[in-house]
């Protein structure tokens, strides 16, 4: 049965002691992501030419990948997939939302593309203003390059207030990546959550309300309802994947052609 005590989650303190590697993901993430490397690695990835492949497929990929930044779980990352979805189609969510639990984390793929987890997995946060004190092991950004240049540490650095979080550059891991990848294919509410699910610091510390325009606002609403799906439903109990295949090949067959660009 999923957990339902939430203190339970994201314990990152205890983390520490009995899951070394989260904390050694987020070290080296937050020493090495600045800005101007964010935004090369989106404008590379965005190019979407690393072949073809269905939603399925990749899917069975993330089967084979193990999130070392989570304290939560050690199941594979299609077993979070199916356990996120399976909630969400518990609880009657519309078809969009449950397909938007399902492959929230594909952009994974880009381990196999070489890339580490710290460049791929963990919270994300913006890039080129002040960190926020609220982001997870914030003490880590000591080392970072950006610390150092005055442009991003006064006020809003770069931006300019209800910018809009399509203005700002994040931190690059998956969920940018699988933006670029569904972005024509979803709704706008459904390419939000994707390319904002890991924005903790954002959708659940309440941290740069600055930046967000009014839309952004009215999607954060979204982001929340998904939150408690991506978070909440993990558990030690696999769900069986035979099972469920067949719904879930109708269901991306609805929003998905056969195969797509990655």
């Amino acid at each position: 049965m999923p957990i339902t005590d939430m203190s339970l989650f994201r314990d990152y303190e205890l983390a520490r002691s009995v899951k070394p590697e989260v904390a050694a993901v987020y070290k080296l993430n937050h020493e090495q992501q600045t800005y101007d490397l964010a935004a090369q690695k989106s404008m590379q990835y965005s190019r979407l030419d690393r072949g073809k492949k269905s939603i399925w497929q990749v899917l069975e990929i993330l089967g084979t990948i193990v999130d070392d930044s989570d304290p939560d779980t050690d199941l594979s990352q299609i077993q979070h997939a199916l356990q996120s979805a399976e909630a969400a189609r518990k609880d009657h969510q519309p078809n969009w939302f449950i397909l938007t639990c399902l492959i929230h984390d594909l952009g994974k793929l880009l381990i196999t593309f070489g890339e580490p987890q710290h460049f791929v997995v963990g919270d994300t946060f913006p890039l080129g203003l002040p960190f926020s004190s609220k982001i997870v092991y914030h003490e880590y950004f000591a080392c970072n390059p950006d610390t150092k240049n005055p442009k991003y540490n006064n006020g809003l650095g770069m931006y300019t207030p209800n910018c809009g979080l399509d203005s700002v550059v994040m931190s690059f891991g998956h969920d940018e990546y699988l933006y670029h990848v569904v972005k024509k294919y979803l709704p706008k509410q459904a390419c939000f959550i994707i390319r904002y699910h890991s924005f903790y610091a954002g959708h659940t510390a309440g941290e740069y309300k600055e930046l967000l325009s009014q839309a952004d606002v009215e999607n954060m609403k979204w982001l929340k309802e998904f939150n408690k799906y991506d978070l909440y439903s993990k558990s030690a109990n696999p769900v069986d994947l035979l099972a469920v295949k067949d719904y879930y090949q109708i269901l991306i067959a609805e929003f998905f052609p056969p195969e797509i660009d990655w």
